[in-house]
Parts: C-alpha cells; structure tokens; sequence
C-alpha cells in the first residue's frame, strides 16, 4: 500500500488561490473526492495534504477545510503539511497553534514563489531555528540555483528532518541534469534531509516524456539518499500536466524494477509512517 505524501487540493469557492490566474491548466477545482476515487483504485492507504500556497489571509483555514475532509467517513487523509511564512514577524505566534494541533505533521514555504533573499533575512532564518524540537518537518521546494539557500537552512536546525520536494525540481525537458545534479548531491551530505520522488513527470515534455527521460532522476537522488532517506508523493493534480496519478503510480512502479520488497515498501510507505508517525 501507499501513502501519498503530497496531495494538493484546490477549493476555489472557499480559499483564495493567487497564483492560479498564471496557470490555466490547474485552474480548476481539484476536489477530495475526485481524488480519493482514483487513489483506492490504485492502492493509496494514507495521505498528507501539502499546501497550495494560498493567499496569506486563507492559510489556516486551508487547513481547517483539510481537517474536515479528513473526518468524512473512511477518509485516507492522516494530516496537512501547513503553509507558513518564516519572514513574518507573527511566525512564532503561528508556529505554537501548529504545535498544539496534532494534524499538522510539518510546514512548507516555497523558496521559488520569492526572492531569492526571503530566506537570507535575518527573521527568516531565526524563525526555521525554532522548529528545532517541535517535532515538525519542513519542506523545501526551490529551483536547482537557490541550493545554496536551501543548505543554510537545513544547516540552521539539525535536529529539523528537511523534505528536498520534487527532487531538487530539475528542468527534464530542457535537459538540466548537469545544473542539477551537484546542487542534490551537496543536500544529500546533510543526514537530516530526505528526498520525495514527486513531481517529476511535470517537468518533463508534457505530451512525450517517457521513462527513460526520468530514469536518469531517479536514479541519481536513489543513489545519493538511498532508499532510507526517500519517500513518495503523487503531487496531484500538477502530477495531471505529464500523465496523471495512475501514471504516475505506474511510472514509479516501473522506475523501481529489480528493486527488493523491502526497499520497495521503504519507498512507498515505511519511511513516510516513521517521519510522521502515521497509523
């Protein structure tokens, strides 16, 4: 069985999406039971919600509406990865309500969405100091160039488990394995950070990507972080843009041939219970 680590849902009638206006394609509502209808068919058994950067003024109640959904009967979802904003001055404050709320399992700010020096700030970084202890995870999704703040970082709190999203996001369509692959290599020295095989087949030539296109990914974030150190995620819907989550499913199933059992099931579940403590 599965467990995905990384669903995005997208309520357009209750939270406030900004960024979607620049993305037709995922402008659209996403719904929970779209969703899980095509997950049980494939084997998911639990899932995390990953935050869809909403507007500011939305992000507890993003996770309020996740909470929701996961009291709905037989509901696979087992916690929310919240939004936050370690450059506020009202992150301490924010970051004890997440504290003392056991659905949240971590927080995500996306490196990407903002300047590069965001995450230099001085609040920024004391702000990721305090999760140390909080038993929270923190995910860090950011392009190949901005390795360089993803490690300072990851360096500020390591007791902190860091969840390198995406795998490092490399540029497969336009060929950027060489730009990528020393950047995720420096990240895999630090022990307390794990890679999440999610998002790839997005990055790739939408309408003709193939397996081997990918391989080459995957295999070099195995080889760096083994299978110890990885967990899976479907990054539904964008995972829609290069196939969709049964292919993605199947893709992942394929990547993994003359893999054991075990580093199988570390893979797909093992890894992600432990992290998260999930049942």
């Amino acid at each position: 069985m599965i467990v995905d680590t990384h669903l995005h849902l997208i309520y357009r009638n209750r939270l406030s999406y900004p960024w979607l206006e620049s993305e037709p394609a995922l402008n659209a509502d996403f719904t929970w039971d779209t969703y899980q209808r095509e997950a049980r068919r494939i084997g998911i058994s639990s899932v995390l919600h990953m935050e869809v950067d909403v507007a500011p003024e939305d992000i507890s109640a993003e996770t309020a509406v996740v909470e929701e959904l996961a009291q709905l009967p037989g509901s696979l979802l087992r916690g929310a990865i919240a939004s936050c904003r370690p450059e506020d001055p009202g992150f301490a404050a924010y970051l004890e309500r997440q504290k003392a709320n056991p659905f949240v399992k971590g927080l995500r700010r996306v490196l990407h969405v903002v300047p590069d020096d965001v995450s230099e700030g001085a609040l920024f970084r004391e702000n990721i100091r305090r999760l140390s202890g909080t038993g929270l995870t923190f995910d860090l999704c950011m392009l190949p160039h901005q390795v360089d703040k993803a490690i300072a970082l990851i360096d500020l709190a390591p007791d902190v488990t860091f969840i390198l999203d995406h795998c490092g996001v490399p540029d497969i369509k336009g060929h950027g394995y060489q730009a990528w692959e020393s950047g995720v290599r420096e990240i895999a020295r630090r022990d307390n950070v794990r890679v999440k095989i999610s998002g790839i087949p997005a990055y790739g030539d939408p309408g003709s990507w193939t397996l081997e296109d990918l391989k080459p990914y995957f295999e070099h974030v195995i080889e760096l972080f083994g299978f110890d150190r990885a967990i899976w995620g479907s990054d539904w819907p964008v995972c829609t843009l290069g196939g969709g989550l049964s292919t993605w499913v199947a893709t992942t199933q394929a990547l993994l041939h003359g893999c054991t059992t075990e580093e199988k099931d570390k893979l797909f579940s093992a890894n992600a219970r432990a992290i998260w403590q999930l049942d």
